[in-house]
């Protein structure tokens, strides 16, 4: 199998690995020619526009649909070659909920049971422990239609993981829920991958991916314009600064003396230096005013975020309006 190296230097094995995937749809071509390499335990974040092929990535990743070209693994095994043993290591939540609203959350449940030929007591034993774990047994006996957004979106990977697949692809989990239950659903996918779990994570939410992902891509025109951590991926785009300020007149100019390059705002006795918020630069910084004898009242570091991102590599596109959340 593939490996890839996690950030200490230890090899780890890929879960899901993809050279060239190319796909079409009559003339429009959606995937032209995609390269992937997802360790296992990690979360992976696939961005881009609406249409821009992030959920034919995860049909063609999951077997639901076969590529025009190229070759993928999954858990080990061919995605052509092996669909049953892809299929026998993942779980799939799409962005629609696959719930059956006129049964209840246990008969669900039951119904996924019986699909990976659970027996009985292990079938009791692994709703019980699900339901637990997704804060669902109160609603368990009650219709799904009678669940909010946020509770059948957690039944919804509730009875993904009844056959305990080690790879999960989650296609916009989070579309149309309050920031309550996508706070509730991030939680969730920590906790899975805390548990060993690899998850595929599509998503328009940039901060979702920022608060999530090991790594990023960012898929545009069919092709991936950019792969990251979000760091590396801030740091593609210009703009980012540094913001010195001072409450004492002789020290702000002192430090603009020795910062000659630095843009001034003496209203503010405040200074920004261009920088792209690395330790080295950082250090640069605070040496220099360490020569000169001065220290700043006030050190912010100011970097593109992945909006900045998003927008410079695929255009002015429409995302999901959404409240900020905390940075990381």
């Amino acid at each position: 199998m593939p490996t890839s190296r996690k950030s200490d230097g230890r090899p780890s094995s890929a879960a899901i690995s993809a050279v060239g995937l190319r796909k079409s749809f009559g003339d429009k071509v959606v995937l032209d020619g995609i390269d992937l390499q997802i360790p296992a335990g990690s979360v992976f974040a696939l961005l881009g526009p609406n249409g821009a092929g992030k959920t034919t990535a995860v049909k063609i990743l999951s077997t639901l649909i076969t590529a025009d070209g190229g070759q993928a693994q999954v858990a080990g095994h061919d995605v052509a070659a092996d669909a049953q043993g892809v299929r026998a290591a993942i779980g799939v939540t799409g962005q629609f909920s696959a719930v059956d609203g006129l049964i209840t959350g246990e008969e669900n449940m039951l119904l996924m049971a019986d699909l990976h030929h659970l027996s009985k007591q292990e079938s009791q034993r692994v709703i019980a422990e699900l339901l637990a774990r997704f804060d669902l047994v109160e609603a368990a006996k009650k219709p799904a239609s009678t669940y909010s957004g946020g509770m059948k979106r957690r039944l919804d990977i509730a009875m993904t993981l009844v056959g305990s697949p080690r790879i999960i692809f989650l296609d916009e989990p989070t579309t149309g829920l309050d920031p309550r239950s996508r706070h509730n659903m991030w939680q969730i996918i920590r906790e899975l991958v805390t548990g060993g779990v690899t998850v595929f994570l599509t998503t328009q939410y940039l901060e979702e991916a920022d608060e999530l992902a090991d790594r990023i891509a960012l898929l545009n025109n069919g092709k991936i314009a950019a792969e990251g951590t979000a760091d590396e991926l801030k740091r593609l785009i210009p703009g980012g600064h540094v913001r010195l300020r001072f409450t004492d007149p002789a020290a702000y100019q002192s430090a603009a003396s020795v910062l000659g390059e630095a843009t001034r705002d003496d209203e503010a006795l405040a200074l920004q230096l261009p920088s792209d918020g690395s330790q080295r630069e950082l250090r640069s910084i605070l040496d220099w005013l360490d020569t000169a004898g001065v220290e700043a009242d006030e050190l912010t570091v100011h970097t593109p975020d992945l909006d900045d991102v998003f927008f410079a590599l695929t255009g002015p596109v429409n995302v999901p309006n959404q409240p900020k959340e905390n940075a990381r």
